[in-house]
């Protein structure tokens, strides 16, 4: 083929990008049912738990957002790992092989194109947090940064899961393990109440979860951060950005080499 290896892995990844992001057009139902489970968070916190909830030195709605951006980008992130397993089951990987193709493309297309659905449903709930009196109270500058370190470590995340879709192979089996790892990933954290609320060995555990470091970050650069939001001692707080920046390069140095080395072995 012509081109330089480079030139070719581009183009393949491209390719296989688009073919994810045209399968969404064929099956609506998979953005749309994205998109709604983030809205329904919004709307119970916000309506149902937030009067019962009180933050000092800042509105819940404030406080929620960016615990709600986090958990959508997280949650949206496990689609690389359920795709690459149905891709398996079906025999689609079987048919790439017979392609002159780059085999690491598949992964690329698959992990950028759930950087592209994570992308709209970040929209979607900045657009519904405006709607229940979510405000950015921050430079633009500082609003971009929140959103890029969003979307960095949505995308690194999406490598641990297509990692655990090659690994498993089951749709089934995918779906339940992710639940098992995220909900106590989104849910020990500082997401939806301050950490220093947590009984002690709770509070430890989401003072060094990342998705707490996320949170902190997002809502500090948002302008959402309630005064003492981190008022405690734990490293990971009292430098969020940096914190979710080195556990993002971490995850793609990990999982990059270990998700292609395992979808080459399972193309032989």
């Amino acid at each position: 083929m012509p081109g330089t290896p480079l030139t070719r892995f581009v183009s393949d990844g491209s390719i296989a990008t688009w073919r994810n992001l045209k399968k969404i057009t064929r099956v609506p139902d998979i953005l749309i049912f994205t998109l709604i489970q983030p809205i329904m968070f919004v709307l119970l916190f916000t309506f149902v738990f937030g009067s019962s909830i009180t933050v000092p030195g800042e509105n819940y709605t404030s406080f929620l957002m960016a615990g709600i951006f986090a958990q959508t980008i997280v949650f949206g992130s496990t689609y690389s790992g359920s795709a690459m397993a149905q891709d398996l089951k079906d025999g689609i990987i079987d048919r790439f092989r017979t392609l002159p193709m780059n085999g690491s493309a598949v992964l690329i297309g698959r992990t950028v194109g759930d950087l592209v659905i994570n992308v709209l449903s970040l929209v979607v709930m900045m657009l519904t947090g405006l709607i229940v009196g979510w405000r950015v109270e921050s430079s633009a500058l500082d609003f971009i940064a929140g959103v890029a370190l969003l979307l960095v470590f949505s995308y690194a995340f999406s490598w641990v899961m297509a990692f655990l879709g090659l690994v498993v192979r089951s749709p089934e089996v995918i779906n339940n393990a992710s639940f098992l790892i995220l909900f106590p990933l989104t849910f020990i954290s500082n997401a939806f109440v301050p950490s220093e609320n947590l009984p002690g060995p709770l509070r430890a555990v989401a003072e060094w979860n990342p998705v707490s470091a996320l949170v902190q970050a997002a809502r500090e650069l948002f302008g959402n951060a309630p005064a003492g939001s981190a008022a405690t001692d734990a490293w990971p707080l009292q430098h969020p950005v940096v914190y979710v920046l080195l556990f993002a390069v971490a995850m793609l140095v990990v999982f990059v080499p270990l998700s292609i080395r395992r979808f080459a072995t399972l193309s032989r």
